[in-house]
């Protein structure tokens, strides 16, 4: 018998907006969610902006989310530090969202023998800050990245973004990062005990098969994949792994919260 959903997590690009803009049954799914009492976390990859930030993006769209319901690559990597060694140092190359996280998890940010070198997602990537990022991991820095996305999204076009770099690093260094955010199923499990959440009573929603789905299924979880983002329908077949159910978008499981 298949049991109840009681929890649920959400990625938040592609599922509950794009570009700005507030995708169908977004707003209604979440005030379900609200509105039963239901634990839930909206899940990013994004690690620029701090859950104020993002919630105040969400506000403007249309959608009610406080900062407490939003869980990002950043968060779970200062999350994923602070356990390894707490009160840490750490050389970073990130927005606010990753050094805020980080500093209130009581690390120390420098340039001088940091314990990691933490590479997060910015719009302004620095040769020098790359050049020092290398320095440091050859002086025997451990190398943490937030997420492993290749590209981000601009009105323009594609960005790199911090799989790209990581990569470049990489190349430089010899040395591999441990990514934190999705696919890891870590992120999923540390937004599960955030919400004090089990596996088998969560439902995971995203759109992307190698990230948010894959994900979901490591970790445990039901997966519904919702066809608004980066993922198509003639797409799911192509991966070894299957999502619980494909769906058209996320109005299609409000009823269902």
């Amino acid at each position: 018998m298949t049991r109840e959903i009681t929890a649920w997590l959400s990625d938040m690009d592609g599922v509950l907006v794009h570009e700005g803009d507030a995708l169908p049954g977004a707003a209604e799914f979440i005030g379900a969610l609200q509105a039963k009492g239901r634990p839930y976390l909206v899940l990013t990859n994004n690690s620029i902006f701090t859950p104020r930030d993002l919630a105040a993006r969400l506000r403007a769209s249309g959608i009610d989310v406080g900062e407490e319901h939003l869980w990002t690559s950043a968060l779970a990597t200062a999350q994923f530090l602070s356990d390894q060694m707490p009160n840490g140092s750490a050389y970073v190359i990130g927005e606010a969202g990753l050094t805020t996280a980080l500093y209130e998890a009581g690390y120390t940010l420098t340039a001088t023998r940091p314990d990691f070198v933490v590479l997060g997602e910015t719009r302004t990537y620095s040769f020098e800050a790359i050049t020092q990022a290398i320095r440091l991991i050859q002086g025997g820095a451990r190398f943490i990245a937030t997420n492993p996305d290749v590209t981000g999204p601009s009105a323009e076009g594609d960005l790199p973004a911090t799989g790209a770099v990581a990569a470049l690093i990489r190349s430089a260094t010899g040395r591999s990062p441990y990514f934190v955010g999705k696919p890891n199923p870590m992120m999923i499990r540390s937004a599960l005990n955030r919400i004090d959440a089990h596996s088998e009573l969560t439902a995971m929603v995203g759109d992307r098969m190698d990230t948010d789905v894959v994900a979901g299924i490591e970790a445990g979880l039901r997966t519904f994949l919702v066809l608004t983002g980066s993922t198509r329908a003639d797409q799911v077949q192509r991966f070894p792994f299957r999502p619980t159910e494909v769906l058209p978008s996320i109005a299609d499981l409000v009823e269902r919260v």
